[in-house]
């Protein structure tokens, strides 16, 4: 804000009229550093606030060495992705060493579909997150996003006998939207054993019978 200030030398009578009055301009720039101070604040505050969304995937890798990691049938859910957003599931693997060959099942992405079924097969992760959750809703507990996250980690590290193991594969007609979507569900029912694993020929053989 500019402040003008006006001096006006005393003269005689005579010199009054004839001589102008003398002005010197003054600019006062305490508003301008009041509102850059806000502004650092402003933008070091939603600086620190804003966080990266970041969506984990976990991928196999090729390159380990040596046989490969031999997963429980009665703990492994294959889920199916097709074109048209259409899901399939089955249990276990198609070469059992016991049993019959399981059923491919058709489901979808709604909270009675595919949701429904992982949360029946995860319920012991599942209902131990949500009461961590609840206490530091309800502030029983006191605790950081951060430091809530390590301890989910945790509780699913601890349970890693008892959680499933979903494998998640995806034909040539599958859309991208449809994996994220998949990806969501894993998160929203705590699954702490899942990965994106290429679909084989005898899957799409399967899927190529249902379409």
């Amino acid at each position: 804000m500019a402040e003008i200030i006006q001096a006006e030398k005393k003269e005689s009578g005579k010199n009054r009229s004839r001589k102008r009055s003398r002005i010197s301009n003054f600019l006062d720039m305490t508003p301008m550093v009041d509102l850059m101070c806000l502004l650092i604040t402003f933008f070091m505050l939603t600086t620190a606030f804003s966080k990266p969304k970041i969506m984990e995937i976990t991928m196999p890798d090729n390159h380990v060495e040596g046989p490969p990691t031999t997963i429980p049938d009665f703990r492994t859910i294959n889920i199916l992705l097709s074109g048209n957003n259409k899901i399939f599931y089955y249990n276990g693997s198609l070469t059992p060493k016991t049993g019959p060959v399981p059923i491919l099942t058709k489901t979808n992405f709604g909270k009675d579909g595919i949701r429904k079924i992982l949360l029946e097969r995860n319920q012991i992760i599942f209902k131990k997150v949500e009461e961590l959750k609840e206490k530091v809703v309800k502030g029983n507990l006191v605790m950081s996003d951060s430091a809530l996250a390590r301890e989910i980690k945790k509780i699913k590290k601890n349970e890693d006998k008892n959680y499933p193991i979903v494998l998640i594969k995806a034909d040539d007609e599958a859309k991208y939207r449809n994996i994220v979507d998949i990806i969501d569900e894993m998160e929203i029912c705590n699954i702490a054993g899942y990965a994106v694993v290429p679909i084989c020929e005898k899957e799409n053989t399967m899927l190529s019978k249902e379409k």
